[in-house]
């Protein structure tokens, strides 16, 4: 990358009358492979570059991008965008940021087998035999897609302010859709696997053993499963399951955009107010955090998208509402200080407030304590489907991979159970939580245009109290 491009863009931005300027500047090279029931189907290449500049004047702020990395191309853009501010500064425009410390920092993150030096007949290969092997471990697949990608990003933050932030940032992910076959009666399942790093991660997520598991679980639900009869249960949740609970009914929630409104026509709003803050939302079991710096993980990162230095944060601290998930501009709104919130999925994307890596915190309990004082109830093990309202208050789970708990034991499979619940109901009858945790990968969407943007979500099994199931 011509890096010296974006001292150029702050600098120009400057000299045309802007009060701040940021600029990021990005590289990605990536490949794509996909299988359909062991058959290659496409293989892809993709590299992009390109500048983005946001900027500051009086109380607007103006957004351009360009793939014409060439200084008469972005003077141009900045000229025609910050003419455009004068207009918005008439409108009842009212943009500012929050203070921050101006960071300066240079980071990689390793691979042990780079993921370029691996050919795409190797990748394709792989993909192959794990079809292979699952087929031959279970005849009841019916279907299998698997798609396999890998990128590196460049990216370099400038600001006017004097923050310049570097990082190179290796990823890998693989996607599967298989489909399991008992009789007439079929099920669907879909997951993700990824994270930051080099080639080792594939090896690491195991996935010809972990698929394996998978579809024997659902073809055994499918043949021995009955419907659950409705009434009230204690649950467990499975790690997939308590992962998806945290990202949708606390990670959203928290976003401050959505709480001050600005999602309000695109992913919605939030049941949480600025004044619930330091209130009760779950039991004193719960403890939700939000963490960027997780190493290897899949929303990995040191600094956000303006040039915040990140670290973990408490959405929840032992049942007490804690931090929301802030940028710049959300921070200044509401008087604090920015926790590194901003992300972007390309450098043509302005930066807004996104999730990282959310967990439900692990606890004291080991598996058979968390089972052995239940008389009835059920095991949630993975999910099928999922809803959640706008404001993140009312959702629904249903139940994929699930068997019914008597006296202690997991005993029978359970078709479809459905839990529906408000979100305090959910984290408040938690009355305890597994020591041990898992991370599972997900493309979180928000923003107008879309952005999807990598993520892990997670915890360990979690025990929920009398809840109303059917």
């Amino acid at each position: 990358m011509n890096l010296e491009l974006a001292d150029f863009a702050v600098r120009e931005g400057l000299n045309l009358g802007a009060g701040y300027v940021e600029a990021r500047m990005e590289s990605e090279t990536g490949k794509g492979f996909l299988l359909k029931n062991g058959i290659p189907e496409v293989a892809g290449i993709n590299f992009e570059e390109g500048l983005s500049v946001r900027f500051l004047k009086g109380k607007a702020m103006g957004f351009i991008s360009t793939n014409e990395l060439s200084k008469d191309a972005v003077s141009r853009l900045l000229r025609q965008g910050i003419s455009r501010l004068h207009a918005a500064n008439g409108i009842n425009a009212d943009v500012s940021f929050s203070v921050e410390k101006a960071s300066t920092a240079d980071y990689t993150v390793k691979q042990k087998t780079d993921i370029m030096d691996v050919s795409d007949g190797e990748k394709f290969n792989h993909l192959i035999q794990l079809y292979r092997n699952i087929k031959k471990a279970e005849p009841s697949l019916l279907t299998a897609h698997f798609s396999f990608s890998n990128r590196i990003r460049e990216k370099l933050f400038v600001s006017s302010e004097g923050a310049r932030i570097h990082a190179e940032l290796p990823e890998l992910s693989f996607f599967y859709l298989i489909s399991v076959g008992r009789g007439s009666n079929t099920m669907q399942h879909m997951w993700q696997y990824g994270g930051s790093g080099g080639f080792e991660l594939f090896h690491g997520w195991e996935l010809e053993k972990k698929l394996a598991s998978r579809v024997k679980a659902l073809a055994k639900v499918l043949e021995e499963g009955k419907p659950l009869k409705p009434g009230s249960y204690d649950v467990v949740c499975g790690p997939e399951v308590t992962g998806l609970m945290s990202h949708e009914s606390v990670g959203h929630p928290y976003e401050a955009d959505r709480i001050l409104g600005r999602e309000a026509a695109q992913a919605g709003e939030s049941f949480i107010t600025p004044e619930m803050r330091g209130t009760r939302i779950g039991s004193e079991h719960v403890t939700v955090i939000d963490d960027p710096t997780m190493p290897g993980s899949y929303g990995f990162y040191l600094y956000d998208e303006e040039g915040v230095k990140a670290g973990p944060r408490t959405l929840i601290d032992r049942g007490i509402i804690g931090e929301f998930l802030h940028n710049r501009e959300s921070a200044a709104q509401l008087g604090t200080r920015s926790n590194a919130a901003a992300r972007a999925s390309d450098y043509g994307k302005e930066p807004i407030i996104r999730m990282a890596n959310t967990y439900v915190k692990p606890g004291s309990f080991s598996d058979d304590e968390l089972f052995e004082s239940i008389k009835q109830g059920v095991y949630v093990k993975s999910f099928m489907e999922w809803n959640i309202d706008d404001k993140r208050f009312n959702q629904k789970y249903v139940g994929a991979e699930s068997y019914l708990i008597e006296n202690g034991k997991i005993t029978s499979p359970v078709r479809n159970p459905v839990l529906e619940l408000t979100t305090p109901a959910l984290w408040k009858s938690v009355d305890a939580v597994g020591k041990k945790p898992e991370f599972h990968a997900a493309t979180c969407g928000k923003g107008e245009p879309m952005q999807g943007i990598p993520v892990f979500h997670g915890g360990p099994n979690i025990r929920l109290r009398n809840i109303r199931m059917k």
